[in-house]
């Protein structure tokens, strides 16, 4: 998946369809002149079901269409035969997608399942023919009640990655070399600042056929829960991760503040991140030397007592064996 095919956010303009006319008709044959009303019911409109599509990984087939329609109710008719019912317009998203009302703002659903289906607009109800009106005292109605029409909203829908593993860090911190050196991703590298834009997504293998999913997301800044920066576009991927894995490389001037700085701009975006399991990887190990390692693990032993860390170089692919037994046993360990 290229980053100009990943779309995360659209907005649409979705309408259900309208309910089906009632028939007006009084029953006619050889023999039977007034044979009386036999008008059918007009067939219901079709709804706009969202559907959760396990095969999709991006928002990309909404970014040339807009506007989705569903089919109309048929119309009823004589021997009082309803009409046929509107086609109903399935939308597939990838799990992750958030459906909000676009005029309010307000969380209609989420889709995190597969195969997940959620009715967003029910179709219009069908008139009723003039059968359905006939008594004692009025044998041959001649009126119907016309299709209720369709219901139409605007909504916004915003894809979280759904990953095992999420990889936050400051831009050029090397989570996108990661990323490479682990999976067969290809993500853009580069020697400078914010040269990820979209979220990329790489399978990465473990012992005995087994794998996880691990998540590149564009580097964090400070003030980027408050919207600086690409802000909010991305933040909110981290939020589908089941282990969030800081990467702090080995040439910035403090590994704790720079840590803290981070875990600052989660908290303040969402508190509930805080209760995520999350690991602490010093990376770009390969521009140390043994003095400095052995400062740096000083450092990092004081620093981390009781969160799970390690020191890799993607570039020398030192300590990636170690990272990804801290991965295993962190999505597989038992919760409370």
């Amino acid at each position: 998946m290229t980053e100009e095919n990943f779309v995360d956010y659209v907005k649409l303009i979705v309408k259900s369809g309208n309910g089906g006319k009632g028939s007006v008709h009084l029953h006619r044959e050889k023999f039977i002149t007034k044979g009386g009303p036999d008008g059918g019911d007009g067939g219901r409109g079709g709804h706009i079901i969202i559907r959760a599509n396990p095969n999709l990984w991006t928002l990309y087939p909404f970014k040339f269409k807009r506007h989705f329609d569903a089919g109309h109710g048929g119309d009823g008719s004589k021997s009082r035969s309803s009409g046929a019912q509107g086609e109903d317009l399935y939308i597939d998203v990838p799990m992750g997608t958030v459906v909000k009302n676009s005029k309010s703002d307000i969380v209609i659903f989420e889709v995190v399942e597969p195969n997940q289906e959620f009715i967003l607009l029910e179709g219009g109800k069908g008139g009723l023919g003039n059968w359905n009106f006939r008594s004692s005292t009025n044998q041959t109605p001649r009126y119907a009640q016309q299709g209720i029409p369709g219901e139409e909203l605007k909504i916004t829908m915003e894809l979280k990655v759904l990953a095992d593993v999420g990889l936050v860090g400051f831009p050029n911190a090397g989570k996108s070399t990661l990323l490479a050196s682990l999976t067969a991703a290809k993500p853009k590298i580069a020697d400078y600042e914010f040269t990820t834009l979209k979220p990329n997504l790489g399978i990465v293998p473990y012992r005995e056929f087994q794998s996880f999913v691990m998540a590149d997301i564009p580097g964090i800044i400070q003030g980027a829960s408050n919207g600086k920066g690409l802000g909010h576009y991305f933040l909110r991927h981290i939020e589908r991760n089941s282990v969030l894995l800081f990467l702090i490389p080995a040439d910035v001037s403090d590994v704790k503040n720079t840590f803290e700085i981070l875990m600052n701009e989660l908290k303040t975006f969402n508190p509930e991140l805080m209760d995520k399991d999350y690991i602490v990887a010093l990376t770009k190990c390969d521009l140390l030397d043994n003095e400095l390692n052995k400062e740096y693990s000083k450092e990092l032993n004081e620093y981390f007592k009781n969160i799970n860390y390690c020191m890799i170089s993607a570039v020398e692919q030192s300590g990636l064996v170690e990272l990804k037994d801290l991965i295993w046993k962190s999505l597989n360990k038992p919760h409370e």
